[in-house]
């Protein structure tokens, strides 16, 4: 806290009032820089992320974000990772359990009608749990057979780039329509 006080002296006395307005000016841009990141890291910590945020984010990075935003929904969340892909299971107050898989941003797609991989979509959950929510959630869209696939499964619920950026901005879960 000392530090900048003395820089502002030191200004001062090598530059005069020049030197002091220029330094004012320089604490005040920091000042400014180091709230606006602290502003940053508290909301991300909290939960929410811009849509800039969640492109940059890598598939750990992308269960980070989603622990958190459970989190903030009120879920108690669990990492469990399988063999080296992130999961998570949550619960809420309410007793329903979560499991949240993730696909990889390149096996989605952009067009309905391309072929994709839907490996990931099968493994989404462990059979023979009952009341068990499977959530598979993608920063890009899914095919017409991904969502074919898992209206006939009963219990998994694909989240799409749009959707998981709406739940980022602030929508919680249940917004998206999980079911009760």
């Amino acid at each position: 806290m000392l530090a900048p006080l003395l820089v502002l002296a030191w200004l001062h006395r090598v530059l005069g009032g020049i030197g002091s307005l220029l330094g004012a000016i320089l604490l005040a841009a920091a000042g400014v820089a180091g709230w606006h990141l602290r502003q940053t890291v508290v909301r991300r910590r909290g939960g929410t992320y811009t849509p800039a945020e969640l492109a940059r984010l890598d598939q750990q990075g992308l269960a980070v974000a989603v622990e958190r935003m459970l989190n903030r929904d009120g879920w108690h969340v669990i990492a469990m990772p399988d063999r080296g892909q992130p999961r998570l299971y949550a619960r809420d107050r309410g007793g329903r359990q979560l499991d949240v898989g993730f696909r990889p941003a390149d096996e989605a797609t952009a067009d309905e009608d391309a072929p994709t991989i839907a490996a990931p979509l099968r493994e989404a959950g462990r059979p023979g749990v009952d009341d068990l929510i499977r959530v598979v959630v993608s920063r890009g869209s899914y095919s017409r057979t991904d969502v074919l696939w898992a209206s006939r499964q009963g219990g998994v619920q694909l989240v799409n780039g749009h959707q998981l950026q709406q739940w980022a901005a602030g929508a919680s879960l249940d917004d998206l329509g999980l079911p009760g």
